[in-house]
């Protein structure tokens, strides 16, 4: 399905989200940032734009690792990656699984994964994946969409049933594919449930930052 869709992926997240999606990764890079990691996971990168915002927002001489294992989307990725500068050289993308993550133990400082959680299988086992590679005392930053707040959601859910699968398909030539978005949204837990989650996986510190009226969390950890 992503693989259908990467070709208009970015166009897509900038027109349905009216490009506060810049603003989220914004925070999820300064709080990776503020976290002091050198060595970085960007999983579920799709088609890079964590991963090339960490490069240009971490300190000089870090190290961002995207992965994904959609190919087109690592195609995409890869071609923004030849055709920048600077800050693009520290990214490397390679394919990988999130249940299977093709990296030793404790490799790097940080994992990031920005609206990937929700599409992985088997949460748990990918949150157990994430740990392993984490160093200790390592940070895992979650940015996903969260339930919103109660007087949103009448609208929130109008718009994810009825505008996004019309609006994406118009952009995609895939509207399946973004009611899909809308389904794992309505399903997916919200700030406690997920933090509880984390905590449960074995991580600590846990905590969830709420933004755009609940619509999205940055959740962060520790190893």
């Amino acid at each position: 399905m992503f693989g259908r869709i990467a070709h208009r992926y970015d166009l897509a997240n900038r027109v349905l989200s009216a490009g506060i999606d810049i603003h989220w990764r914004t925070r999820l890079v300064g709080a990776v940032a503020k976290s002091g990691a050198r060595e970085v996971l960007d999983l579920a990168t799709g088609s890079g734009d964590v991963a090339f915002a960490l490069a240009r927002g971490l300190p000089a001489g870090a190290r961002v690792v995207g992965m994904d294992f959609c190919a087109p989307m690592l195609e995409v990725a890869e071609a923004k990656r030849k055709g920048r500068a600077g800050a693009a050289a520290l990214v490397e993308f390679r394919a990988g699984d999130g249940l299977a993550i093709p990296a030793p133990a404790c490799s790097f400082d940080a994992v990031t994964i920005a609206f990937g959680l929700r599409n992985m299988a088997d949460r748990p086992a990918c949150l157990a994946e994430i740990r392993r590679v984490l160093r200790p005392g390592g940070g895992l930053f979650i940015l996903e969409f969260s339930q919103p707040w109660p007087w949103v959601r009448p609208f929130y859910s109008f718009y994810l049933r009825r505008l996004v699968p019309r609006v994406a398909g118009l952009l995609t030539g895939d509207p399946d594919a973004y009611k899909y978005l809308g389904d794992t949204i309505g399903a997916f837990p919200g700030r406690d449930a997920l933090s509880a989650e984390i905590l449960a996986g074995g991580f600590s510190q846990v905590g969830a930052l709420a933004m755009t009226a609940g619509i999205v969390a940055l959740h962060a950890a520790r190893r």
